[in-house]
């Protein structure tokens, strides 16, 4: 009677034991169902994260970025258009005031006055007599530019002379000096307080000092430039060293189209 006692206390404990060792298998079942979902919604988590931010967030600062862009170019253009107004105004009204009264001497000891241009087209250029080269050279190009413009134009363009070096060119200095370029060239030279005036209405640097004597040791400097003159004695355009006798010549003989278009009115240089 004592086995089955002992059988019957035994077998509580084996059952006891069974069941901690199903509890485990249990649990695991569990923790295998619960890594074998967990995956899954942490990659659906993450290609949320990956898709849903970058379509909103590269789309918002897309837009902010073309908005940007569509203002900056439209203020650009905007500051494009407004240069180009001011620089066509500065065409039709912003000339330069340059040119006047003044009374000289002509090379043959005649008087010659800014009222002597009126009614011709003319180049006027100013320098002295004991310029090595460039003086030579410009009224070169003069002289080349009037017979172009006398052959294609029909049209006689009057070049003018004036002295920088009122001291040493005299009416016998400017005489011979002329000679030498174009057969109409006029050449003038006055008091140094005549030259003085003249070279500012033209707006001409010149260097040359107030009291000068022929015998004195000094430079000359001056403003490089020979101005186009309209039949009106208005100013029209300043050629400079850098511009070759074609390049004038073609601007010249626009000038003149353009003049004789306007019916050679009174300040059309103005309106150009």
């Amino acid at each position: 009677m004592e086995v089955p006692r002992l059988l019957l206390r035994s077998s509580r404990p084996l059952a006891n034991f069974s069941r901690t060792i199903t509890r485990p298998q249990a649990t695991s079942t569990l923790a295998r169902r619960t890594l074998a979902t967990e995956p899954s919604r942490s990659t659906a988590s993450l290609n949320k994260n990956a898709i849903g931010p970058f379509t909103l967030r590269a789309g918002a600062l897309f837009g902010i970025t073309g908005v940007a862009l569509y203002f900056y170019f439209q203020a650009e253009k905007q500051k494009v258009a407004e240069r180009k107004a001011a620089d066509t105004a500065a065409l039709k009204v912003g000339k330069p005031k340059i040119g006047g009264p003044f009374v000289l001497t002509k090379h043959d000891g005649t008087t010659f006055s800014d009222q002597d241009l009126l009614g011709k087209w003319s180049m006027v250029y100013f320098g002295f007599t004991n310029c090595p080269d460039i003086c030579p050279e410009e009224l070169d190009k003069v002289t080349e530019i009037v017979k172009s413009i006398s052959a294609s134009k029909k049209v006689d363009i009057l070049p003018i002379f004036i002295t920088c070096d009122p001291a040493r060119d005299n009416v016998d200095a400017i005489k011979a000096y002329v000679k030498d370029f174009h057969p109409s060239l006029i050449g003038l030279t006055g008091s140094y307080e005549d030259i003085k005036a003249t070279c500012k209405a033209y707006r001409v640097y010149f260097s040359t000092p107030p009291n000068a004597l022929p015998t004195d040791d000094y430079l000359v400097d001056h403003s490089i430039f020979f101005y186009l003159m309209d039949p009106n004695g208005k100013f029209v355009d300043a050629f400079g060293r850098s511009m070759g006798p074609v390049e004038v010549t073609g601007k010249v003989q626009t000038y003149i189209d353009q003049w004789e278009a306007a019916g050679g009115k009174p300040g059309w240089s103005d309106l150009q």
